[in-house]
């Protein structure tokens, strides 16, 4: 029956006039399609979100391409494998008879690893839905619940419920609505699913040029992530990239009796504290000379950035901070820098495991985000000066038994570069289309994000393929996504299915 839908567009549009126009699909009506698609689009979520997708077990991953094969062709699409080092990419194309103009859509298959203890269910990979009980405890209730009237609020808990198979659930059923009421789409439609985006897509950048020829459009739209904090509709220009440092500080060999060597042996823990609190101050600037280079808010720009309406006043209070940062005057602002952040730090034991002890080594792990001013490798470099600076011996693998006795300082350093910033221009074709479609669904100008404070693997496909990108954030910005208990929001899991068949319907200006 899946199939039916894309024939009958196709064949109505071969005779001529006969398939309904999009300038004809009301926002009434997309809400319509939207009602009448939402039964099978819950049936095939529930099926998608059971099957487990941690890309560091290929074999789950492959199982999952499989039936993403399956389920992209019996939507007419043509769909190919990727193969890369790692697990492959699917690539899904459809052909839209008469387009001269292609759309290239980014979506995200993998999820997380899960920490089954930390889910309040039996299994993350067994999606279930919920309610808030009296007390604001959510509490599982039967899926027939979803053939009567249905709540809003309530939720589907399960891993990669938003992040990201929700928006993929969204892309299949909008194109399934809009082949089903004979409305075909104004370009060629090619989809990139990346199944290893939650280890950094590492092997992209090289993918994107090999088959820079197969992936050639005119724009990119990405179906990912939640709108601005105020649920309002938005669409994004811009992620900032990331680059991941590690630091290990040595001290003895083996952990030391704190008693019979304190004063004694250095302790690593204290070194890792020093070289961390010298790379920012109090206030949460980096202290690194050059960190912010290249960064300017010049009047024209801090309008625009003004024009978000941000609740920063409630932001910091459901944080529980009392104030924030002093990157930058705004929440806005502060993303257009790039950032320093200590994800990690691990030494010894702490609380009931405490022990009275001189730690053999201490851990950071720092993440950078980058900006589309930022260099990642300068950046990388000025943080590895910075630790040489404060009289570090830096080295990229552990000490030997002779760097240990000629080194009293001693750092290990290493990195990773996952993908650069992007950001592409407001009036670019990707953002008119996507702006288009927002203005069609809810009659007013969505909010328009610069630059979003994650990051998603887009430089590749924006630099290589020279072409610009938007965003489309459909998911419930309170989902937990990447942690336990990640959950959609069922209204707005059926909104962004209305908001998807609103975009794609749109005629490329």
């Amino acid at each position: 029956m899946r199939r039916i839908g894309y024939w009958v567009s196709l064949i109505a549009l071969l005779l001529g006039g006969c398939a309904a126009h999009a300038e004809q699909l009301t926002a009434e009506k997309i809400r319509e399609l939207t009602s009448a698609h939402s039964d099978e689009a819950l049936v095939l979520y529930r099926e998608f979100l059971s099957l487990p997708n941690d890309a560091n077990f290929p074999a789950d991953i492959l199982r999952m391409v499989e039936w993403m094969e399956t389920t992209f062709s019996h939507r007419g699409f043509i769909t190919q494998r990727l193969e890369t080092a790692g697990s492959p990419q699917l690539y899904a194309e459809r052909r839209q008879p008469g387009a001269t103009r292609t759309v290239l859509v980014y979506l995200q298959s993998d999820g997380q690893p899960v920490d089954r203890s930390a889910w309040f269910q039996d299994d993350p990979y067994d999606p279930v839905l919920k309610e808030l009980d009296a007390d604001g405890e959510w509490q599982a209730i039967s899926w027939q619940r979803l053939q009567g009237e249905r709540d809003p609020d309530w939720r589907i808990f399960a891993r990669s419920a938003s992040d990201s198979k929700g928006p993929m659930t969204q892309f299949l059923t909008a194109i399934e609505a809009l082949d089903n009421a004979g409305i075909p789409l104004d370009f060629n439609l090619k989809v990139i699913i990346d199944t290893e985006e939650e280890l950094g897509s590492p092997r992209l950048p090289q993918l994107v040029t090999k088959h820079r020829e197969l992936l050639a459009a005119d724009l990119l739209l990405i179906f990912d992530g939640p709108p601005h904090a105020s649920g309002n509709p938005t669409v994004a220009f811009g992620a900032r990239g990331i680059v991941t440092i590690s630091l290990t500080a040595y001290g003895p060999i083996v952990a030391q009796h704190s008693g019979h060597y304190g004063n004694f042996a250095p302790n690593p823990a204290l070194h890792m504290a020093q070289i961390l609190g010298s790379m920012k101050s109090q206030d949460g600037r980096v202290l690194i000379p050059g960190f912010y280079d290249g960064v300017t808010i010049s009047e024209e720009l801090r309008a625009t950035l003004a024009q978000v309406p941000d609740d920063e006043v409630a932001i910091m209070a459901s944080m529980g901070i009392s104030r924030a940062d002093a990157v930058a005057a705004t929440l806005q602002e502060s993303l257009q820098y790039p950032s320093l952040n200590i994800r990690g730090l691990s030494s010894g034991w702490v609380g009931r495991d405490a022990r009275t002890i001189i730690p053999p080594t201490a851990t950071a792990e720092i993440d950078i985000r980058l900006v589309k001013e930022s260099d990642p490798l300068r950046l990388v470099e000025l943080v590895r000066q910075h630790v040489t600076k404060l009289g570090y011996e830096v080295l990229d693998h552990e000490p030997s038994g002779a760097e240990r006795a000629r080194y009293p300082y001693l750092v290990r350093f290493t990195h990773d570069c996952s993908y650069a910033a992007f950001r592409s221009d407001f009036d670019a074709a990707a953002g008119r289309l996507a702006r288009s479609g927002m203005r069609h669904l809810y009659g007013q100008e969505p909010i328009l994000i610069r630059t979003m404070g994650g990051s998603i693997p887009i430089s590749p496909f924006v630099e290589t393929l020279a072409i610009p990108a938007a965003s489309v954030p459909t998911v419930n910005i309170d989902n937990n996504q990447h942690s336990p208990n990640e959950n959609i929001r069922l209204g707005n899991f059926i909104e962004g299915i209305s908001i998807m068949i609103s975009v794609l319907s749109q005629r490329l200006d």
